[in-house]
């Protein structure tokens, strides 16, 4: 396997890493079934950090490339969703002919048999429009912006919801997660949120959430001597944007962050940096103080729903007996 890193690109480690990987694979240099090195080896091989080498290898296992089996290592999948040798298409199609033929078995005829499948179709979709869901993260913001969103792709009611909410329950939160036919979280946070729940009986889901590539890249291209300061609601989201940047190999040394509300406090760490990163919501708050001399980059430090993640959840939906 050769992998070469060019730490001036500009482009995140991991995902450099990511792609080659994908690269050997596709040139037929790592075959399925392939034992791949694990985080340590390859990380040394590399001089990269093992933290840079799992977020490369997470996002290839997120994707099918590769799968890991406790106490045996990691190896290529014989399944790759970027370039299955049967595509889900022709998977389909296959399914779908044996539908036809089993149809015109019955006496029915092609045409009758699309009509079934549109009926199928749509009470599958005024199904998902009556579930009530409730998406629980550790901050307010990232619930509010994936509660947002998984409304949209889902095309379910999604409430938002803290952690914290879970602990300390009132009447209205109690009220959401009653009347909530499916909870749903990010991995990190299921097993807590099923204990938390325990009482109520609801079936917990859970979702993958990265970090977009585009942050990512923005920071990289900043010189290492660059401040970096960190305006954000929760103290929780400060850790991921830490966490997120130190697991893509980029290093910016100290961050200089607040999570208060308090005009001075932002002010000053806006005074101590060359660039400002920021959580969605509160970008608002510091454009607005951002005036005249005063005048900086401002980042907004976004994540986004895993694509796979979110069909995984659709699908349960659907199959649950709950809701059919």
């Amino acid at each position: 396997m050769d992998i070469k890193i060019d730490r001036k690109s500009g482009i995140p480690i991991y995902i450099q890493v990511k792609n080659q990987i994908m690269n050997e694979i596709k040139n037929g240099n790592l075959k399925v079934g392939t034992k791949m090195l694990t985080e340590r080896e390859l990380a040394q091989k590399l001089n990269a950090s093992r933290n840079t080498i799992s977020a490369a290898y997470n996002l290839l296992e997120q994707e099918g490339v590769l799968v890991s089996y406790q106490g045996r290592g990691t190896f290529v999948a014989e399944e790759r969703k970027t370039w299955k040798q049967h595509s889900t298409k022709d998977k389909l199609l296959k399914i779908i002919d044996l539908g036809i033929e089993e149809a015109l078995e019955q006496g029915l005829d092609p045409k009758e048999f699309l009509l079934i499948a549109n009926e199928r179709v749509k009470e599958k979709e005024e199904l998902m429009r009556k579930v009530n869901a409730v998406f629980i993260e550790c901050n307010i913001e990232q619930a509010r912006v994936f509660a947002k969103e998984l409304s949209r792709l889902v095309n379910v009611n999604v409430t938002p919801l803290v952690v914290g909410e879970l602990k300390n329950r009132d009447e209205e939160t109690q009220k959401s997660l009653e009347e909530a036919q499916i909870l749903i979280a990010t991995f990190n946070h299921v097993n807590e949120v099923k204990e938390l729940t325990v009482d109520i009986d609801k079936d917990v889901l859970g979702v993958a959430i990265n970090p977009c590539l585009e942050t990512i890249v923005k920071i990289a291209r900043y010189p290492r001597k660059t401040k970096f300061g960190l305006v954000c609601i929760s103290k929780e989201f400060h850790f991921k944007v830490e966490n997120a940047i130190k697991s893509s190999g980029i290093d910016i040394g100290e961050i200089y962050a607040t999570t208060s509300r308090i005009q001075g406090d932002i002010e000053g760490v806006i005074r101590a940096s060359d660039v400002i990163i920021v959580s969605p919501g509160r970008r608002e708050d510091v454009k607005k103080l951002l005036t005249g001399n005063n005048k900086k980059e401002v980042i907004s430090f976004d994540y986004s729903l895993d694509q796979g993640s979110v069909k995984a959840v659709i699908s349960k939906i659907m199959e649950s007996k709950k809701h059919a």
